[in-house]
């Protein structure tokens, strides 16, 4: 028999990696600057692929006993290099992409030699995708004013800034709080809200009424349908504006499916079993009404969505509700807690899906979960009735039977399913 050594596999594998991850890049660097003039370019592929193969071995190098100076004595030479070699190019064209690639590439191929082949190779994959993404993300940058840099601001500190330093594990009253997990859920609605922003800064002028609707519902579809409203009942209505009430809340419905699948996943069965028809009625409709309407030229910018003081409040709030359901769940059993969600949900539908997500298995069966968390639905849609009638008067009424069907389609069903699970 054939005796494989499984080292020179590995090692194998380790610098291969960093010659593919050369590769990788080098082919994106080599199509980008294929336009130049031959001999004006100071790496393409075949350069690009020894840099990767390079810090592969210095990587392998490196990783062996005692041995270590020598791979950061090729990697100085590597850098060395690259400095003399791209220099006289950063001071005429003023353009450091290609030498900051080549040094990522470097690093990268270095990891993979250390033993680390999966990382380099799936973090060349992100480097490439940033340097094929050069007019999108220019066109991003062009498309940004201050109010949206404000914005990222906002949310890097909401994401990055804070919930590193939170203690992961369960505290204070009744055990009910966890500081990384109650942040967590800020990163992830508000989260949905930046997204949905960024989006519609992006393409709703571009699109029009419809898109900003379809956008704007991911994160707020109250906000929109106010909006919308309040200029259907104006003078400067396109006539959209019903299809895009409509649409808000249908998308609405979808972005709540997918945050009981995130934050409520025991429950996401039933919750589906009750939504379903009044998803599909809610699309019917909004699908109907897009039919009628000519397509508006310019969208209706919701405001900036992230802001720190409601994302404090916001947590504040998911961890008030979390004591109180858990005092709940001793004194008042299931119905208690069903009754306590329906309520906080009136005042903020996904508190009250982090809640229920945060309750023990036994708190709380998954269809009586589900049926409160639809009900908080019906009472965010009867608001959003109320506020297209008061705004667009007598011109909302083709909106205002959209949303009233879609919501006694979902009342009706959780009044069905409430009697499925009642007791004979």
């Amino acid at each position: 028999p054939v005796i494989v050594d499984a080292d020179w596999i590995d090692q194998a594998i380790r610098v291969g990696t960093g010659l593919a991850t050369g590769l990788l890049i080098g082919v994106e660097r080599g199509f980008s600057l294929r336009a130049k003039p031959e001999g004006t370019r100071v790496a393409g592929v075949r350069t690009f692929t020894l840099i990767g193969m390079t810090g592969g071995l210095a990587g392998l190098i490196g990783s062996l006993g005692g041995m270590a100076w020598a791979a950061a004595a090729i990697v100085a030479g590597a850098l060395a290099m690259l400095v003399i070699a791209y220099a006289p190019k950063l001071r005429v064209e003023g353009d450091a992409t290609s030498p900051i690639a080549a040094c990522a590439t470097l690093g990268l191929s270095v990891l993979a030699g250390a033993g680390n082949p999966g990382l380099a190779i799936a973090m060349a994959a992100v480097v490439v995708l940033v340097l094929a993404l050069r007019e999108e993300l220019h066109g991003f940058v062009d498309h940004m004013d201050a109010r949206d840099m404000k914005a990222l601001a906002r949310f890097a500190v909401i994401a990055l800034a804070v919930l590193p330093f939170l203690p992961n594990r369960r505290m204070g009253p009744f055990d009910a709080w966890n500081p990384a997990t109650l942040w967590w859920v800020v990163v992830l609605v508000t989260g949905f809200s930046f997204a949905g922003y960024v989006a519609n800064r992006i393409f709703g002028a571009r699109h029009g009424t419809i898109a900003t609707a379809l956008i704007g519902g991911a994160y707020s579809s109250t906000a929109v349908t106010q909006s919308l409203a309040q200029r259907l009942g104006s003078e400067d209505a396109s006539g959209a504006e019903p299809a895009g009430i409509a649409l808000a809340s249908a998308v609405m419905f979808l972005r709540v499916i997918v945050l009981v699948a995130l934050l409520a996943t025991r429950m996401l069965a039933d919750f589906v079993i009750v939504v379903a028809p009044a998803v599909l009625v809610a699309w019917l409709a909004g699908w109907w009404l897009y039919r009628r309407a000519p397509i508006g030229k310019e969208g209706t910018q919701p405001g900036n969505p992230i802001a720190l003081v409601p994302a404090l409040g916001f947590v504040v709030f998911i961890a008030v509700a979390a004591v109180i359901a858990r005092w709940a769940e001793g004194r008042f059993g299931q119905d208690g807690i069903a009754m306590l969600l329906f309520l906080m949900g009136s005042m903020d539908v996904d508190a009250s899906i982090v809640t229920a997500g945060g309750l023990p298995t036994e708190a709380i069966s998954a269809p009586l979960a589900a049926i409160a968390i639809g009900g908080t639905i019906v009472a965010n849609m009867a608001v959003k009735i109320g506020v297209t009638f008061a705004y667009a008067r007598g011109k909302g009424w083709s909106a205002g039977m959209a949303l009233i069907t879609s919501t006694l389609v979902l009342a009706g069903t959780i009044v069905v399913r409430w009697i499925s699970l009642t007791p004979q």
